[in-house]
């Protein structure tokens, strides 16, 4: 009963296929927003980035957000401090600058 109608859909398809292809991912995702700013140098590298982190509050790097605000990127890190204490850690992605250290009580 369906096999009449798989001939045309699968012709379809495959018609179709090349213009699926050149459709790019979508640009707006957090990872390509990013690779973007990485490359246009708004932003430094992981590795320094958690490189500053760890030598502003020691300790293991257990989430890691890149945010965009008020024109300038940020990261914002939780650290378990090697003393037990969680810190929210946030960082000037361009300057590697740290702008804030909460404890989370």
């Amino acid at each position: 009963m369906l096999r009449p109608l798989l001939r045309p859909l699968l012709v379809t398809l495959v018609a179709l296929a090349p213009a699926l292809a050149a459709v790019p991912a979508r640009a707006d995702s957090d990872g390509e927003r990013a690779r973007r700013a990485l490359e246009r140098g708004e932003i430094r590298p992981l590795d320094a980035v958690l490189a500053a982190a760890r030598a502003a509050v020691p300790g293991d790097v257990v989430a890691l957000d890149l945010k965009h605000d008020d024109g300038r990127w940020l990261y914002k890190l939780r650290i378990l401090g090697t003393d037990g204490r969680r810190r929210d850690v946030k960082i000037d992605a361009s300057s590697l600058k740290l702008l804030d250290v909460d404890d989370d009580d």
